[in-house]
């Protein structure tokens, strides 16, 4: 006969396990729909939610847990979940720059990832990256030589940051720079996340003769820790629904081009937007 005790344990620590698991494909879930999807009470979650923040893997907000990292930026894997439609679409628009035989810097992001898969439909590439993934992307095939810098790799996204990292991209001179960021305001310009991010965004946009910036619509009029450059400094900026407002109204000024995925540019008039 199992203990009480023992058949207790193992169905708090099943629960506590789907709690996890549903907070972790969630990112942020409420406590009632908690409740709802594990069949208890809302006492019960909360309750058991107390165990889990105890053990530093949730956060309890108002009414809902998070994972930790929800408060920064959410981990790799997490954000190439997020707003996938529009990135793809981003990916496919950009890569509409990019000819035969051309020469490219790539950061590491989940839209730059995605551009990278969209960029097999070109040849004969020198595509300068930091990132892991988008390096095994174009390597070996369609005639691509694909440089990958060194430096430390970070867990999260595969990719290498730190000086050997920007001394790495600085020894080259490419045509095009093509960047992610964290966000996009009209007073601070494209901004990234972490330092070393930004690090190797300057140094990338500096060894390009054009700069084209890939961000969905969620970006904007945003800040991020760590400004990039001014928005002067931006050729392109391929988005799958073009901003407006001061946003709007600053690229205009700055004479940036708007690429858009699926608006018009008649909607847009005073700024420059292609389709």
């Amino acid at each position: 006969m199992i203990p009480q005790s023992h058949s207790k344990n193992h169905k708090l620590n099943a629960r506590l396990g789907a709690i996890l698991s549903q907070v972790s494909l969630g990112g942020t879930v409420s406590v009632s729909n908690l409740a709802a999807a594990l069949q208890v009470s809302e006492e019960t979650i909360r309750r058991d939610a107390r165990v889990l923040v105890a053990r530093g893997d949730v956060l309890k907000l108002h009414g809902s847990l998070t994972m930790p990292y929800k408060l920064a930026e959410a981990p790799f894997d997490r954000r190439m979940r997020e707003n996938a439609e529009a990135k793809r679409a981003i990916a496919r628009r950009a890569v509409q720059l990019v000819e035969d035989g051309d020469t490219l810097v790539v950061d590491t992001g989940t839209t730059t990832s995605l551009f990278a898969q969209e960029l097999r439909s070109r040849r004969g590439l020198t595509v300068v990256t930091n990132s892991s993934d988008i390096a095994r992307t174009l390597a070996t095939v369609n005639g691509n030589r694909v440089y990958m810098a060194g430096g430390e790799l970070k867990a999260d996204n595969g990719a290498a940051f730190g000086p050997s990292a920007v001394e790495f991209i600085s020894r080259f001179k490419v045509r095009h720079a093509f960047l992610s960021i964290a966000a996009l305001h009209h007073e601070h310009g494209p901004m990234n996340a972490a330092l070393e991010e930004a690090d190797i965004s300057h140094i990338a946009m500096n060894r390009a003769d054009r700069l084209t910036i890939l961000t969905d619509s969620s970006k904007f009029g945003k800040t991020a820790l760590v400004r990039i450059c001014d928005l002067r400094d931006i050729d392109n900026i391929v988005c799958e629904s073009a901003p407006d407002g001061d946003l709007r109204a600053a690229l205009a000024e700055a004479e940036v081009t708007v690429l858009t995925a699926t608006d018009r540019p008649s909607a847009y008039e005073g700024f420059t937007v292609s389709v």
